[in-house]
Protein backbone atom coordinates (compact mmCIF):
# COMPACT_ATOMS: atom_id res chain seq x y z
CA UNK A 1 0.00 0.00 0.00
CA UNK A 2 1.54 3.33 -1.06
CA UNK A 3 -1.23 5.92 -1.18
CA UNK A 4 -4.33 6.73 0.86
CA UNK A 5 -6.62 3.76 1.39
CA UNK A 6 -10.35 4.13 0.92
CA UNK A 7 -12.17 1.91 3.45
CA UNK A 8 -14.70 -0.66 2.34
CA UNK A 9 -18.21 0.74 2.47
CA UNK A 10 -18.94 -1.67 5.34
CA UNK A 11 -16.05 -0.14 7.32
CA UNK A 12 -17.42 3.40 7.16
CA UNK A 13 -19.11 4.56 10.36
CA UNK A 14 -22.91 4.73 10.11
CA UNK A 15 -24.40 8.19 9.78
CA UNK A 16 -26.98 7.48 12.50
CA UNK A 17 -29.45 4.70 13.33
CA UNK A 18 -32.14 4.18 10.70
CA UNK A 19 -30.29 6.06 7.95
CA UNK A 20 -30.16 4.69 4.42
CA UNK A 21 -29.06 6.19 1.10
CA UNK A 22 -32.60 6.82 -0.10
CA UNK A 23 -33.31 9.36 2.66
CA UNK A 24 -33.53 9.52 6.44
CA UNK A 25 -36.53 7.31 7.10
CA UNK A 26 -36.66 3.53 6.89
CA UNK A 27 -38.76 2.23 3.96
CA UNK A 28 -42.02 0.49 4.72
CA UNK A 29 -41.58 -3.29 4.86
CA UNK A 30 -43.96 -6.16 4.55
CA UNK A 31 -46.87 -4.43 2.84
CA UNK A 32 -48.55 -6.93 0.53
CA UNK A 33 -45.85 -9.57 1.09
CA UNK A 34 -46.77 -12.87 2.80
CA UNK A 35 -45.17 -13.30 6.20
CA UNK A 36 -43.16 -16.39 5.24
CA UNK A 37 -41.19 -14.31 2.74
CA UNK A 38 -40.23 -11.56 5.19
CA UNK A 39 -36.86 -11.37 6.91
CA UNK A 40 -36.70 -11.90 10.65
CA UNK A 41 -34.00 -9.21 10.82
CA UNK A 42 -32.82 -6.43 8.50
CA UNK A 43 -30.14 -7.30 5.90
CA UNK A 44 -26.57 -6.41 6.96
CA UNK A 45 -26.32 -3.36 4.72
CA UNK A 46 -24.26 -0.26 5.54
CA UNK A 47 -26.33 2.48 7.19
CA UNK A 48 -25.07 5.50 5.29
CA UNK A 49 -26.62 8.65 3.96
CA UNK A 50 -26.78 9.42 0.26
CA UNK A 51 -23.97 11.94 0.69
CA UNK A 52 -21.72 9.38 2.40
CA UNK A 53 -22.32 6.87 -0.39
CA UNK A 54 -21.71 9.49 -3.08
CA UNK A 55 -18.41 10.58 -1.53
CA UNK A 56 -17.28 6.98 -1.07
CA UNK A 57 -17.77 6.04 -4.71
CA UNK A 58 -16.40 9.36 -5.95
CA UNK A 59 -13.21 8.77 -3.94
CA UNK A 60 -12.97 5.27 -5.37
CA UNK A 61 -13.33 6.63 -8.91
CA UNK A 62 -10.47 9.05 -8.28
CA UNK A 63 -8.10 6.19 -7.48
CA UNK A 64 -8.10 5.14 -11.15
CA UNK A 65 -6.45 6.67 -14.17
CA UNK A 66 -8.75 6.96 -17.17
CA UNK A 67 -9.26 8.84 -20.42
CA UNK A 68 -11.06 11.64 -18.59
CA UNK A 69 -8.22 12.17 -16.13
CA UNK A 70 -4.99 11.33 -17.95
CA UNK A 71 -3.29 10.40 -21.21
CA UNK A 72 -4.15 6.76 -21.90
CA UNK A 73 -1.63 5.52 -24.53
CA UNK A 74 -2.81 1.90 -24.44
CA UNK A 75 -1.44 0.65 -27.75
CA UNK A 76 -3.61 -1.64 -29.88
CA UNK A 77 -6.79 -0.55 -28.10
CA UNK A 78 -7.48 3.04 -29.22
CA UNK A 79 -8.50 4.43 -25.83
CA UNK A 80 -9.33 7.88 -27.11
CA UNK A 81 -11.55 10.57 -25.65
CA UNK A 82 -15.24 10.00 -26.30
CA UNK A 83 -17.23 13.20 -26.93
CA UNK A 84 -19.94 13.77 -24.33
CA UNK A 85 -22.39 14.70 -27.07
CA UNK A 86 -22.46 11.03 -28.07
CA UNK A 87 -23.34 10.07 -24.50
CA UNK A 88 -26.20 12.57 -24.47
CA UNK A 89 -27.56 11.11 -27.70
CA UNK A 90 -27.36 7.55 -26.35
CA UNK A 91 -29.09 8.60 -23.13
CA UNK A 92 -32.07 10.12 -24.93
CA UNK A 93 -35.19 8.35 -23.56
CA UNK A 94 -36.49 7.80 -27.09
CA UNK A 95 -33.53 5.48 -27.69
CA UNK A 96 -32.56 4.29 -24.23
CA UNK A 97 -36.18 3.41 -23.44
CA UNK A 98 -36.88 1.50 -26.65
CA UNK A 99 -37.69 -2.18 -26.13
CA UNK A 100 -36.28 -4.81 -28.52
CA UNK A 101 -39.63 -6.61 -28.69
CA UNK A 102 -41.53 -3.58 -29.94
CA UNK A 103 -43.03 -3.84 -33.43
CA UNK A 104 -41.01 -2.27 -36.28
CA UNK A 105 -43.59 0.51 -36.61
CA UNK A 106 -42.66 1.72 -33.09
CA UNK A 107 -38.88 1.71 -33.55
CA UNK A 108 -38.43 3.15 -37.04
CA UNK A 109 -35.97 5.70 -35.66
CA UNK A 110 -33.80 2.98 -34.10
CA UNK A 111 -33.89 0.89 -37.26
CA UNK A 112 -33.01 3.96 -39.34
CA UNK A 113 -29.94 4.49 -37.13
CA UNK A 114 -28.87 0.88 -37.67
CA UNK A 115 -29.32 1.22 -41.42
CA UNK A 116 -27.47 4.54 -41.51
CA UNK A 117 -24.46 3.16 -39.59
CA UNK A 118 -24.39 0.06 -41.79
CA UNK A 119 -24.26 2.18 -44.93
CA UNK A 120 -21.59 4.46 -43.45
CA UNK A 121 -19.39 1.49 -42.56
CA UNK A 122 -19.93 0.02 -46.02
CA UNK A 123 -18.82 3.31 -47.57
CA UNK A 124 -15.76 3.63 -45.31
CA UNK A 125 -14.63 0.05 -45.96
CA UNK A 126 -15.74 -0.41 -49.57
CA UNK A 127 -17.87 -3.48 -48.78
CA UNK A 128 -21.44 -4.19 -49.89
CA UNK A 129 -23.21 -5.19 -46.69
CA UNK A 130 -22.62 -4.94 -42.94
CA UNK A 131 -24.07 -6.72 -39.93
CA UNK A 132 -24.07 -4.74 -36.70
CA UNK A 133 -25.10 -7.67 -34.57
CA UNK A 134 -21.82 -8.86 -32.96
CA UNK A 135 -21.45 -7.44 -29.45
CA UNK A 136 -17.64 -7.38 -29.38
CA UNK A 137 -14.64 -7.40 -31.67
CA UNK A 138 -13.76 -11.00 -30.88
CA UNK A 139 -17.36 -12.00 -31.57
CA UNK A 140 -17.06 -10.22 -34.91
CA UNK A 141 -13.97 -12.31 -35.64
CA UNK A 142 -15.79 -15.50 -34.66
CA UNK A 143 -18.77 -14.56 -36.81
CA UNK A 144 -16.47 -13.89 -39.74
CA UNK A 145 -14.83 -17.31 -39.35
CA UNK A 146 -18.28 -18.90 -39.26
CA UNK A 147 -19.02 -17.09 -42.52
CA UNK A 148 -15.77 -18.38 -44.04
CA UNK A 149 -16.73 -21.94 -43.15
CA UNK A 150 -20.30 -21.53 -44.46
CA UNK A 151 -19.08 -19.97 -47.73
CA UNK A 152 -16.73 -22.87 -48.43
CA UNK A 153 -19.34 -25.47 -47.52
CA UNK A 154 -21.85 -23.82 -49.85
CA UNK A 155 -19.31 -24.38 -52.63
CA UNK A 156 -18.87 -28.04 -51.69
CA UNK A 157 -15.51 -27.54 -49.97
CA UNK A 158 -14.43 -27.95 -46.36
CA UNK A 159 -10.89 -26.55 -45.92
CA UNK A 160 -9.81 -26.57 -42.28
CA UNK A 161 -6.72 -24.33 -42.06
CA UNK A 162 -6.58 -20.65 -41.13
CA UNK A 163 -3.29 -18.83 -41.62
CA UNK A 164 -2.35 -15.89 -39.38
CA UNK A 165 0.82 -13.77 -39.29
CA UNK A 166 2.68 -13.47 -36.00
CA UNK A 167 1.64 -9.80 -35.87
CA UNK A 168 -2.07 -10.58 -35.63
CA UNK A 169 -4.18 -9.72 -32.63
CA UNK A 170 -4.19 -12.59 -30.15
CA UNK A 171 -7.92 -13.13 -30.51
CA UNK A 172 -7.52 -13.97 -34.21
CA UNK A 173 -6.11 -17.50 -33.78
CA UNK A 174 -8.39 -18.01 -30.77
CA UNK A 175 -11.48 -17.15 -32.83
CA UNK A 176 -10.37 -19.44 -35.64
CA UNK A 177 -9.68 -22.32 -33.25
CA UNK A 178 -13.02 -21.80 -31.50
CA UNK A 179 -14.66 -22.16 -34.90
CA UNK A 180 -12.98 -25.54 -35.40
CA UNK A 181 -10.12 -24.51 -37.68
CA UNK A 182 -6.47 -25.51 -37.47
CA UNK A 183 -4.30 -22.39 -37.09
CA UNK A 184 -0.96 -21.98 -38.85
CA UNK A 185 1.23 -18.98 -37.98
CA UNK A 186 3.61 -17.39 -40.50
CA UNK A 187 6.48 -15.14 -39.40
CA UNK A 188 7.08 -11.50 -40.19
CA UNK A 189 9.96 -10.29 -42.28
CA UNK A 190 12.60 -7.77 -41.17
CA UNK A 191 10.24 -4.94 -42.17
CA UNK A 192 7.58 -6.13 -39.69
CA UNK A 193 5.20 -7.25 -42.47
CA UNK A 194 4.04 -10.72 -43.45
CA UNK A 195 6.79 -12.81 -45.05
CA UNK A 196 5.44 -13.63 -48.52
CA UNK A 197 7.71 -16.64 -48.95
CA UNK A 198 6.51 -18.12 -45.68
CA UNK A 199 2.91 -17.37 -46.63
CA UNK A 200 3.36 -19.04 -50.01
CA UNK A 201 4.72 -22.13 -48.28
CA UNK A 202 1.76 -22.28 -45.91
CA UNK A 203 -0.92 -21.90 -48.59
CA UNK A 204 -2.53 -25.02 -49.97
CA UNK A 205 -5.74 -26.80 -50.86
CA UNK A 206 -6.73 -26.88 -47.18
CA UNK A 207 -6.46 -23.10 -46.74
CA UNK A 208 -9.79 -21.60 -45.71
CA UNK A 209 -8.63 -18.03 -45.08
CA UNK A 210 -5.79 -15.72 -44.19
CA UNK A 211 -6.46 -13.46 -41.18
CA UNK A 212 -4.52 -10.22 -41.33
CA UNK A 213 -4.56 -7.26 -38.96
CA UNK A 214 -3.91 -4.10 -40.97
CA UNK A 215 -2.21 -1.98 -39.80
CA UNK A 216 -0.70 -4.86 -37.88
CA UNK A 217 0.06 -4.89 -34.18
CA UNK A 218 3.44 -3.32 -34.86
CA UNK A 219 1.56 -0.29 -36.15
CA UNK A 220 2.79 -0.98 -39.68
CA UNK A 221 0.56 -0.98 -42.76
CA UNK A 222 0.95 -4.14 -44.86
CA UNK A 223 2.04 -2.56 -48.17
CA UNK A 224 1.75 -5.84 -50.09
CA UNK A 225 -1.80 -6.55 -48.99
CA UNK A 226 -3.09 -6.70 -52.58
CA UNK A 227 -0.43 -9.26 -53.50
CA UNK A 228 -1.21 -11.24 -50.35
CA UNK A 229 -4.90 -11.27 -51.34
CA UNK A 230 -4.05 -12.50 -54.83
CA UNK A 231 -1.96 -15.36 -53.45
CA UNK A 232 -4.67 -16.43 -51.02
CA UNK A 233 -7.41 -16.24 -53.62
CA UNK A 234 -5.38 -18.32 -56.07
CA UNK A 235 -5.14 -21.00 -53.37
CA UNK A 236 -8.94 -20.94 -53.02
CA UNK A 237 -9.00 -19.11 -49.69
CA UNK A 238 -10.55 -15.89 -48.42
CA UNK A 239 -8.87 -12.85 -46.88
CA UNK A 240 -10.23 -11.63 -43.57
CA UNK A 241 -9.02 -8.34 -42.10
CA UNK A 242 -9.09 -7.55 -38.42
CA UNK A 243 -10.29 -3.94 -38.48
CA UNK A 244 -9.51 -3.14 -34.86
CA UNK A 245 -6.90 -0.67 -36.11
CA UNK A 246 -9.26 1.06 -38.53
CA UNK A 247 -8.55 4.28 -36.63
CA UNK A 248 -5.55 4.62 -38.95
CA UNK A 249 -7.41 4.11 -42.23
CA UNK A 250 -10.70 6.03 -42.07
CA UNK A 251 -11.25 7.98 -45.27
CA UNK A 252 -7.81 6.97 -46.54
CA UNK A 253 -7.87 3.23 -47.38
CA UNK A 254 -10.86 1.01 -48.21
CA UNK A 255 -9.93 -2.60 -47.33
CA UNK A 256 -12.29 -4.07 -49.95
CA UNK A 257 -10.28 -2.28 -52.63
CA UNK A 258 -7.15 -4.08 -51.38
CA UNK A 259 -8.64 -7.52 -52.09
CA UNK A 260 -10.03 -8.19 -48.61
CA UNK A 261 -13.23 -10.29 -48.59
CA UNK A 262 -14.58 -9.54 -45.13
CA UNK A 263 -13.57 -7.71 -41.98
CA UNK A 264 -14.82 -6.60 -38.61
CA UNK A 265 -14.91 -3.14 -37.06
CA UNK A 266 -14.57 -2.33 -33.39
CA UNK A 267 -17.19 0.42 -33.24
CA UNK A 268 -16.37 1.11 -29.59
CA UNK A 269 -12.72 1.82 -30.44
CA UNK A 270 -12.92 3.55 -33.78
CA UNK A 271 -16.23 5.37 -33.41
CA UNK A 272 -16.39 6.40 -29.78
CA UNK A 273 -17.78 4.45 -26.86
CA UNK A 274 -16.16 4.45 -23.43
CA UNK A 275 -14.80 0.94 -23.06
CA UNK A 276 -12.40 -1.14 -21.06
CA UNK A 277 -12.86 -3.77 -18.42
CA UNK A 278 -14.62 -5.99 -20.92
CA UNK A 279 -17.16 -3.76 -22.61
CA UNK A 280 -19.46 -2.54 -23.91
CA UNK A 281 -18.57 -3.15 -27.52
CA UNK A 282 -19.81 -3.79 -31.03
CA UNK A 283 -17.89 -5.81 -33.62
CA UNK A 284 -19.65 -5.11 -36.91
CA UNK A 285 -18.86 -7.45 -39.82
CA UNK A 286 -18.52 -6.08 -43.37
CA UNK A 287 -18.50 -8.35 -46.41
CA UNK A 288 -18.47 -8.41 -50.20
CA UNK A 289 -21.66 -9.16 -52.14
CA UNK A 290 -20.56 -12.79 -52.51
CA UNK A 291 -20.32 -13.23 -48.74
CA UNK A 292 -23.23 -10.99 -47.72
CA UNK A 293 -25.80 -13.84 -47.67
CA UNK A 294 -23.78 -15.47 -44.88
CA UNK A 295 -23.79 -12.44 -42.55
CA UNK A 296 -25.34 -12.98 -39.09
CA UNK A 297 -29.11 -12.53 -38.92
CA UNK A 298 -31.10 -10.44 -38.75
CA UNK A 299 -29.99 -7.61 -41.00
CA UNK A 300 -31.79 -4.32 -41.50
CA UNK A 301 -33.62 -3.87 -44.78
CA UNK A 302 -34.91 -0.56 -46.14
CA UNK A 303 -38.05 -0.33 -48.24
CA UNK A 304 -41.07 1.92 -48.62
CA UNK A 305 -44.51 2.10 -47.06
CA UNK A 306 -47.05 4.75 -47.96
CA UNK A 307 -44.41 6.63 -49.92
CA UNK A 308 -42.00 6.84 -47.00
CA UNK A 309 -38.90 4.89 -46.01
CA UNK A 310 -39.71 1.86 -43.88
CA UNK A 311 -37.16 -0.29 -42.07
CA UNK A 312 -37.45 -3.87 -40.87
CA UNK A 313 -35.30 -6.69 -39.55
CA UNK A 314 -34.90 -9.52 -42.05
CA UNK A 315 -34.67 -12.95 -40.38
CA UNK A 316 -35.44 -14.96 -43.53
CA UNK A 317 -31.90 -15.58 -44.75
CA UNK A 318 -31.25 -19.29 -45.39
CA UNK A 319 -27.47 -19.00 -45.88
CA UNK A 320 -26.89 -16.86 -42.76
CA UNK A 321 -24.65 -18.21 -39.99
CA UNK A 322 -27.50 -17.27 -37.63
CA UNK A 323 -27.76 -14.95 -34.67
CA UNK A 324 -24.71 -14.14 -32.54
CA UNK A 325 -26.52 -12.06 -29.93
CA UNK A 326 -30.06 -11.52 -28.74
CA UNK A 327 -32.11 -9.14 -30.88
CA UNK A 328 -29.66 -6.80 -32.62
CA UNK A 329 -26.50 -6.40 -30.57
CA UNK A 330 -25.49 -3.39 -28.52
CA UNK A 331 -27.73 -0.68 -29.91
CA UNK A 332 -26.36 1.94 -27.50
CA UNK A 333 -22.86 1.45 -28.92
CA UNK A 334 -24.17 1.69 -32.48
CA UNK A 335 -26.05 4.86 -31.60
CA UNK A 336 -22.89 6.46 -30.24
CA UNK A 337 -21.11 5.49 -33.45
CA UNK A 338 -23.94 7.08 -35.44
CA UNK A 339 -23.50 10.33 -33.51
CA UNK A 340 -19.72 10.24 -34.00
CA UNK A 341 -19.92 9.50 -37.74
CA UNK A 342 -22.72 12.00 -38.39
CA UNK A 343 -20.92 14.80 -36.60
CA UNK A 344 -17.55 14.09 -38.25
CA UNK A 345 -18.75 13.46 -41.79
CA UNK A 346 -16.49 12.03 -44.49
CA UNK A 347 -13.95 14.83 -44.21
CA UNK A 348 -13.87 14.61 -40.42
CA UNK A 349 -13.30 10.84 -40.40
CA UNK A 350 -10.34 11.23 -42.77
CA UNK A 351 -8.99 13.95 -40.49
CA UNK A 352 -9.30 11.57 -37.52
CA UNK A 353 -6.96 9.05 -39.14
CA UNK A 354 -4.49 11.63 -40.39
CA UNK A 355 -4.19 13.17 -36.92
CA UNK A 356 -3.85 9.73 -35.29
CA UNK A 357 -0.99 8.84 -37.64
CA UNK A 358 0.60 12.27 -37.21
CA UNK A 359 0.52 12.03 -33.41
CA UNK A 360 2.08 8.59 -33.51
CA UNK A 361 4.82 9.77 -35.86
CA UNK A 362 5.48 12.72 -33.56
CA UNK A 363 5.90 10.52 -30.50
CA UNK A 364 8.13 8.15 -32.45
CA UNK A 365 10.36 11.01 -33.58
CA UNK A 366 10.55 12.59 -30.12
CA UNK A 367 11.42 9.29 -28.43
CA UNK A 368 14.25 8.63 -30.87
CA UNK A 369 17.41 8.34 -28.80
CA UNK A 370 15.43 7.39 -25.68
CA UNK A 371 13.57 4.24 -26.76
CA UNK A 372 14.38 2.62 -30.10
CA UNK A 373 11.50 1.67 -32.36
CA UNK A 374 11.23 -2.10 -32.77
CA UNK A 375 11.07 -1.89 -36.57
CA UNK A 376 12.03 0.68 -39.19
CA UNK A 377 9.31 3.15 -40.06
CA UNK A 378 7.01 4.46 -40.95
CA UNK A 379 4.46 3.61 -38.29
CA UNK A 380 0.78 4.34 -38.58
CA UNK A 381 -1.48 5.09 -35.59
CA UNK A 382 0.76 3.34 -33.05
CA UNK A 383 4.43 2.56 -32.62
CA UNK A 384 6.09 -0.36 -30.87
CA UNK A 385 9.30 0.48 -29.06
CA UNK A 386 11.68 -1.85 -27.27
CA UNK A 387 12.86 -1.23 -23.72
CA UNK A 388 15.57 -3.90 -24.09
CA UNK A 389 18.40 -1.31 -23.70
CA UNK A 390 17.12 -0.59 -20.18
CA UNK A 391 18.34 -4.02 -19.08
CA UNK A 392 21.84 -2.55 -18.84
CA UNK A 393 20.54 -0.54 -15.87
CA UNK A 394 18.64 -3.48 -14.42
CA UNK A 395 15.28 -2.15 -15.64
CA UNK A 396 12.48 -3.58 -17.77
CA UNK A 397 9.47 -2.47 -19.78
CA UNK A 398 7.33 -3.26 -16.73
CA UNK A 399 9.41 -0.91 -14.56
CA UNK A 400 9.03 1.91 -17.09
CA UNK A 401 5.27 1.37 -17.33
CA UNK A 402 4.83 1.32 -13.56
CA UNK A 403 6.87 4.49 -13.05
CA UNK A 404 4.79 6.36 -15.66
CA UNK A 405 1.83 5.99 -13.28
CA UNK A 406 3.64 8.26 -10.82
CA UNK A 407 3.80 10.92 -13.51
CA UNK A 408 0.04 10.71 -14.08
CA UNK A 409 0.13 8.72 -17.32
CA UNK A 410 -1.61 5.41 -17.82
CA UNK A 411 0.87 2.69 -18.73
CA UNK A 412 1.28 1.78 -22.41
CA UNK A 413 0.76 -1.80 -23.55
CA UNK A 414 3.87 -3.82 -22.73
CA UNK A 415 5.22 -7.21 -23.82
CA UNK A 416 2.96 -7.24 -26.86
CA UNK A 417 3.41 -8.12 -29.66
CA UNK A 418 5.31 -11.12 -28.34
CA UNK A 419 7.81 -10.96 -31.21
CA UNK A 420 9.33 -7.76 -29.78
CA UNK A 421 11.60 -8.11 -26.73
CA UNK A 422 10.55 -5.78 -23.89
CA UNK A 423 7.84 -4.31 -26.13
CA UNK A 424 6.31 -0.92 -25.29
CA UNK A 425 3.37 -0.12 -27.57
CA UNK A 426 2.19 3.50 -27.64
CA UNK A 427 -0.98 4.71 -29.37
CA UNK A 428 -1.49 8.44 -28.78
CA UNK A 429 -4.80 8.63 -30.73
CA UNK A 430 -5.95 11.74 -32.57
CA UNK A 431 -7.53 13.39 -29.53
CA UNK A 432 -4.34 14.25 -27.62
CA UNK A 433 -2.67 17.65 -27.88
CA UNK A 434 0.95 18.25 -28.74
CA UNK A 435 1.48 19.55 -25.21
CA UNK A 436 0.28 16.27 -23.70
CA UNK A 437 2.52 14.26 -26.01
CA UNK A 438 5.49 16.46 -25.10
CA UNK A 439 4.82 15.90 -21.40
CA UNK A 440 4.64 12.13 -21.95
CA UNK A 441 7.95 12.04 -23.82
CA UNK A 442 9.60 14.26 -21.21
CA UNK A 443 8.39 11.96 -18.44
CA UNK A 444 10.03 8.98 -20.14
CA UNK A 445 13.23 10.99 -20.50
CA UNK A 446 13.24 11.79 -16.78
CA UNK A 447 12.52 8.18 -15.81
CA UNK A 448 15.50 6.99 -17.82
CA UNK A 449 17.79 9.23 -15.72
CA UNK A 450 16.33 8.32 -12.32
CA UNK A 451 17.80 6.03 -9.68
CA UNK A 452 17.07 2.49 -10.95
CA UNK A 453 15.88 1.41 -7.51
CA UNK A 454 13.28 4.20 -7.51
CA UNK A 455 12.00 2.98 -10.88
CA UNK A 456 12.07 -0.72 -9.93
CA UNK A 457 9.88 -0.08 -6.89
CA UNK A 458 7.36 2.20 -8.65
CA UNK A 459 4.59 3.22 -8.52
CA UNK A 460 4.88 5.25 -5.32
CA UNK A 461 1.78 7.46 -5.52
CA UNK A 462 -0.99 4.95 -6.24
CA UNK A 463 -3.19 3.29 -3.58
CA UNK A 464 -1.43 -0.03 -4.22
CA UNK A 465 1.95 -0.67 -5.77
CA UNK A 466 3.15 -3.89 -7.36
CA UNK A 467 0.61 -6.67 -7.15
CA UNK A 468 1.09 -10.39 -7.62
CA UNK A 469 -0.97 -10.33 -10.79
CA UNK A 470 -0.77 -14.07 -11.40
CA UNK A 471 -2.05 -14.82 -7.91
CA UNK A 472 -4.75 -12.16 -8.25
CA UNK A 473 -6.00 -13.82 -11.44
CA UNK A 474 -5.90 -17.34 -10.00
CA UNK A 475 -7.11 -16.54 -6.50
CA UNK A 476 -9.35 -13.45 -6.77
CA UNK A 477 -10.67 -12.03 -3.50
CA UNK A 478 -14.23 -11.09 -4.36
CA UNK A 479 -15.51 -10.25 -0.89
CA UNK A 480 -14.21 -8.73 2.31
Amino acid sequence: MTGPREPLIFELPPSRPGTYAGGTGAPAAGEGIPGEFLRASPPPLPRLSELDVLRHFTRLSQLNLGVDTAFYPLGSCTMKYNPRLNEEVAADPAAAGAHPLWAPDLVQGCLAVLWSVERALAEVSGFDRVSLQPAAGAQGELGAMMMVRAWHQKRGRDPRTIIVPDTSHGTNPASAALCGFKVVTVPSGPDGCADLAALKGALGADTAAFMVTNPNTLGIFEPRIAEVARMVHEAGGLVYMDGANMNALLGVVKPAECGVDLMHFNLHKTFSTPHGGGGPGAGAIAATAALAPFLPSPVVERGERDGRAFYRLDHDRPDSVGALTAFYGNFGVVLRAWAYITRAGAEGLARVSRHAVLNSAYVRARLAGLLPAAYPGPSMHETVFTAAPLKARGLSALDLAKRLLDYGFYAPTIYFPLIVPEAVMVEPTETESRGTLDSFVEAIGRILTEDPELVRTAPHTTPVSRLDEVKAAREPVLKA
